[in-house]
């Protein structure tokens, strides 16, 4: 919108009226990025506001690697002058730029899986999931060990620890509500295979002790699969390949007459 020489123009979040001599200053924008030496300044894409005496004029960027990046630079004037003058220049990802993502520090980007044999993990300090092994934890079997002098562990996993790892099972591939759980016959608290842990997770969760199963997986005690030590196969299933032969319906028939009469053609004609 322009009047009396002003125009205004829209910058999130606010409306801000700038001179028209700063939104007709593309020309200078972009000899300016020329007079810097700078490669690969394509179409002009627009100008917004930075406020009542500056504005940003955009350049698409066609630099090789730069895909959807811009030039922009930000020309400025003050209200009583007539011309506007440049104020920086810079190279800056577009809408629709390809950009690296955010930074994250490598203890943060390792996930379940990530370590390989030799490598090393050490838990961060103070980590909540542990505490010292001389410290009651909650757990009776635990701490009934931790007080015998010169017995125990260094750190034992916290009532924090335990909660996490028990709320991962419950969500997890051996959890109750997994789709495997929800087709299978009977329930994994109910196997010959279950092995319930110790501790405070003994009624929830147990080890699958079926090399053909879950082998060696911490399952919940809800969880089960079609390998359950109850399982019966039905009987009757299917249908056979073949009509089943019987032979109390085959009539036996006697050949011997008729072998002879065959022996002795010569004398049967004579007859």
């Amino acid at each position: 919108m322009r009047q009396n020489g002003v125009v205004s123009v829209a910058s999130s979040p606010e409306l801000f009226e700038i001179h028209e001599i700063l939104v007709q200053a593309v020309d200078l924008a972009r000899s300016a990025l020329s007079d810097l030496g700078e490669d690969g300044v394509g179409a002009y894409v627009g100008v917004s506001a930075d406020g009542e005496s500056a504005a940003t004029h955009r350049f698409e960027a066609t630099l090789p690697g730069y895909r959807g990046w811009q030039w922009a630079v930000v020309v400025a004037t003050d209200p009583d002058f007539d011309h506007p003058t440049v104020s920086e220049s810079a190279l800056l990802p577009g809408p629709d730029a390809l950009i690296a993502p955010n930074w994250v520090p490598w203890d943060q980007r390792i996930r379940p899986g990530d370590l390989a044999p030799g490598d090393l993990l050490a838990p961060p300090a103070d980590d909540p999931r542990l505490v010292p092994g001389y410290v009651a934890n909650g757990d009776p079997e635990v701490d009934d060990v931790a007080l015998e002098l010169g017995f125990g562990r260094l750190s034992t996993m916290s009532r924090e620890g335990r909660e996490d790892a028990a709320q991962r099972w419950h969500e997890g591939d051996y959890g109750p509500e997994s789709e495997m759980a929800k087709a299978a016959p009977s329930s994994c608290g109910l196997c010959g295979f279950y092995l319930p842990l110790a501790g405070s997770l003994h009624a929830a969760f147990g080890v699958c002790g079926n090399e053909l199963a879950a082998d060696g997986h911490v399952v919940h005690v809800g969880y089960g699969c079609g390998a359950h030590s109850d399982t019966r196969l039905p009987t009757g299933a299917g249908s056979p390949q073949y009509e089943a032969f019987d032979d109390a319906a085959v009539e036996v028939v006697s050949d011997s007459g008729r072998g002879a009469e065959r022996a002795d053609p010569v004398s049967a004609e004579r007859d």
